[in-house]
């Protein structure tokens, strides 16, 4: 072959050879193995008992939330009535309505720190918190007929209409255990229902009948339904 014939040989060689196209060489992969995900952090046993014991705590609150107001005590509704029984009986000795009017408020400031203690000692026994929950609802019923009944009485007794007073005492005094014992078990509600109706009568009656009415509600009511409410609801 001429020179001539090599030189173009060599030409389309060389054009050859710039234009083909090399592969890629393929990236460089680690054959090392891959390390294990990291497990999550386990809660010491410290940290759950905790969270169990705040949620024991939130079903018990709960619980009590929901239940019954249970201490209302029936042994102490039986004192109570025996010392309205004795107020009834001192009250129609005394020579006139104001005297007598004495006797009942002076039995009432014993009744009710009594009844108050049996309460504390029958939540305490049970192990139910007398002023959260149902013992709450239990009170914000109850109070206020009681606080409207002091103010009225205040209010009759100035005005000497103290025939009005049986009636008066007897109905706030049942509306306030009928309000108040919605939170409570149902033999409370029907008490309060009982003393309202005896304010009923009370309230329409002849001025001679107001202290047995009486007598018969702060009396024999508390002692009838205390002695139901320490069978049927233990004490």
């Amino acid at each position: 072959m001429s020179g001539r014939g090599l030189d173009i040989v060599a030409e389309h060689w060389y054009l050859l050879s710039e234009t083909a196209v090399v592969p890629k060489s393929a990236p460089m992969t680690d054959s090392r193995p891959a390390a294990p995900p990291a497990e999550p952090a386990r809660p010491d046993a410290a940290s759950i008992q905790a969270h169990a014991l705040d949620q024991l705590t939130f079903i018990r609150e709960t619980m009590e939330r929901a239940g019954p107001f249970t201490a209302v005590p029936g042994w102490g509704q039986v004192a109570v009535g025996a010392v309205g029984l004795a107020a009834a009986l001192l009250a129609a000795s005394r020579p006139t309505p104001a005297s007598a009017v004495v006797v009942w408020l002076s039995a009432a400031g014993v009744a009710a720190p009594l009844a108050t203690a049996a309460m504390a000692r029958k939540a305490g026994r049970a192990g139910v918190p007398l002023l959260s929950g149902p013992g709450r609802k239990f009170a914000l019923g109850f109070l206020p007929s009681l606080i409207a009944g002091a103010w009225l009485t205040v209010a009759i007794c100035r005005a000497g209409l103290f025939a009005w007073l049986p009636g008066v005492w007897l109905l706030l005094f049942g509306s306030g255990v009928v309000a108040g014992g919605a939170a409570s078990v149902k033999i409370v509600p029907v008490m309060g229902a009982c003393f309202m109706a005896l304010g009923a009568v009370a309230a329409v009656a002849p001025a001679s009948w107001g202290t047995w009415l009486m007598a018969a509600g702060f009396g024999l009511l508390h002692i009838v339904f205390g002695i139901i409410i320490a069978v049927r609801y233990g004490g």
